[in-house]
């Protein structure tokens, strides 16, 4: 049976995350890179999905501690065991143009015996490799895995032996003892890669880390979480690409053994563009950079057809299916591959990649041939479908409708590009711009917002709301304090607020999502509600709400989608690139708010 969610850390090298259990198992591992087929899929189902176990085989064995290294995804477990206590330390190497996963385990005290278990399973569990033992070209002894285009490479330390359709052994570490494991996939019909300088390659990858995250620029009283979801967003993201998925994960469930299980594993234009904000606010220009060109060539051809997500290459056949060999995490089923949701029309994407590329010219950015012709070629498909409805920012899998957010995301579309010409000296029909801007500002406030609540409300017409309303003063549609937006925040704390204080995303019990109800409440929406309270002289309870929400990160800082306070534990995928860059915006506003964030929002016109 899977760890509880918050149990896992992740490690890194920029094209993968496995994902270590407390217990020293790796339980989820896609090669070659995050959108790939499992090798690891435990997670999911059980050890004979595929797993890598490392642990003392004294199984009254207890962690010590556990932490990165620094500011870095260098893994550390201490252990105590009958007889002695031992080190082991886990990482990707970085920069080496290959997907290792190492384990060095080192004897701390006295003597410990280790048990290594590993079954590997390609295709997301469904293909056992031929294994074999082999020397390398080094005279070494490696035990080698092969099915179809995959193949990986196991050596270091006494080589785990056949037994009931997965290798296993025990060996010993006594005290300044020292044993490396490496684990390289590599495809199949390429020679077995040599082994790697493991001193020199932790020294790198530590040193990539931590200079990266001494880059940041980062003040105020939160510094180290923030610094470390930071570090996820990286993490998250492909060195050679430049997308971040959306988590490392598929289908870790938002309800325990109910249906709302996604794959997260894909490149969502919202929160590519959120996160080359997040970077530009903390001194990361060229990763900024690095973010818009992948946006923009994912986004590159025909206007019409916009996807809201891309793979990490900017793939767009993203075909969703269920993977019917897994029994899910906790029994959560349907386990899902693909998605459905790439099908969708959501309104407010251009706005998001529109307000985000504001943000980088603001710091000087330089539009080049490609880009700004692109960001036109947007603003068109916006005006082209200003009449559609769409399925919103949640991606409701109902009936379509208007949203308000969406609309409010396309009304900051047309501002940006107005702001392009206005600003910037770009070309562009501004005038055009202009009055569909402000044609979208009268028919907001005339059919998204509800007179009698005093709230905006999730679609036009409607009586409920929607905690994606928090979102318009952070692109400027209305001051943080304007009336409209101080009675819409009332309503959503009335509304959406649970017992625990917590806010939901919408009321799922009254969604028009064409789901079964229930989840539980999405972090990223209470730190906007953070943000909404530090800008509005609520700072007390901005920062109570603020101290909470950073107490549900585990002990590694890493945070899932939604928290079941009930439960006192994570749910969602894991970790969630949406809930870190939530935390750095509400991080910001508590500190006064980045330069950038208060310059897109400075003197909005009041609605009131």
């Amino acid at each position: 049976m899977a760890s509880r969610i918050e149990d896992y850390a992740l490690l890194s090298d920029m094209h993968t995350g496995p994902l270590i259990s407390r217990t020293g198992s790796v339980d989820w591992l896609c090669l070659p890179r995050f959108d790939s087929p499992s090798v690891f899929g435990a997670l999911l189902g059980s050890e004979d999905d595929g797993r890598w176990l490392l642990a003392p085989v004294d199984s009254s064995a207890r962690v010590l501690t556990r932490s990165y290294l620094g500011e870095t995804f260098v893994l550390q477990t201490e252990w105590e065991a009958d007889g002695g206590s031992v080190l082991v330390t886990d990482f990707m190497p970085v920069n080496d143009r290959r997907a290792s996963l190492v384990r060095r385990i080192e004897g701390l005290s006295g003597t410990v015996r280790m048990n290594q278990e590993l079954e590997i399973r390609f295709g997301y569990g469904t293909t056992m490799p031929w294994m074999s033992r082999m020397v390398d070209g080094e005279n070494k002894d490696v035990l080698l895995a092969v099915a179809g285009p995959d193949a990986m490479v196991l050596r270091g330390g006494q080589l785990p032996i056949a037994a009931d359709h997965r290798h296993a052994g025990e060996f010993q570490v006594t005290a300044g003892e020292r044993v490396d494991l490496e684990l390289t996939w590599y495809p199949s019909h390429r020679p077995v890669p040599p082994a790697i300088d493991i001193d020199a390659a932790l020294e790198e990858t530590l040193g990539f880390w931590s200079a990266w995250a001494d880059d940041c620029r980062n003040d105020g009283d939160y510094v180290p979480i923030v610094t470390r979801s930071l570090l996820v967003l990286r993490a998250l993201t492909h060195e050679d690409t430049g997308g971040i998925v959306a988590a490392a994960t598929t289908s870790l469930p938002e309800a325990f053994g109910g249906s709302r299980n996604w794959d997260y594993r894909y490149c969502w234009l919202r929160d590519a563009a959120l996160t080359l904000e997040a970077m530009l606010s903390h001194g990361h220009d060229d990763e900024a950079l690095h973010w818009r060109n992948w946006l923009l060539r994912a986004v590159a051809g025909d206007p019409e057809d916009l996807q809201i997500m891309y793979g990490l290459g900017g793939e767009r056949h993203l075909e969703e299916r269920e993977l019917n060999q897994f029994t899910g995490y906790e029994g959560s089923l349907p386990v899902r591959i693909g998605n459905g949701a790439v099908q969708q029309y959501q309104a407010d994407v251009v706005g998001e990649v529109m307000v985000a590329l504001e943000k980088l010219r603001m710091v000087g950015g330089v539009e080049d041939h490609f880009s700004w012709p692109l960001q036109r070629a947007l603003l068109g498909f916006a005006e082209n479908h200003l009449a559609d409805k769409d399925n919103g920012i949640w991606e409701m899998r109902g009936d379509t409708q208007y949203f308000t957010h969406s609309r409010v995301m396309m009304w900051a579309a047309f501002d940006c590009g107005v702001r392009a010409v206005r600003d910037h000296g770009l070309d562009g029909p501004v005038e055009r711009w202009e009055q569909l801007r402000d044609q979208l500002r009268a028919e907001i406030l005339s059919s998204g917002f509800n007179p009698e609540l005093n709230s905006f409300t999730q679609v036009y017409g409607g009586t409920t709301t929607d905690a994606a309303l928090l979102v318009l003063p952070q692109v400027g549609f209305l001051p943080y304090d304007d009336e409209l937006m101080l009675g819409t925040v009332a309503r959503i704390e009335e509304e959406l607020l649970d017992g625990d204080g917590l806010l939901l995303r919408y009321r799922t019990e009254k969604a028009l999502d064409g789901l079964e109800p229930g989840e539980h409440p999405f972090l990223a929406c209470s730190f906007w509600l953070v943000e909404q309270y530090a800008k509005t002289g609520r700072g007390g309870e901005a920062r109570k709400l603020m101290d909470r929400l950073v107490g549900f990160a585990n002990d590694l800082g890493l945070l899932s989608e939604e928290y079941s306070v009930q439960d006192q534990r994570m749910a969602g995928n894991y970790p969630q690139a949406f809930s870190h860059l939530a935390l750095v915006r509400a991080a910001d506003a508590l500190s006064g708010g980045s330069p950038l964030s208060m310059a897109l929002t400075s003197q909005p016109e009041s609605a009131s």
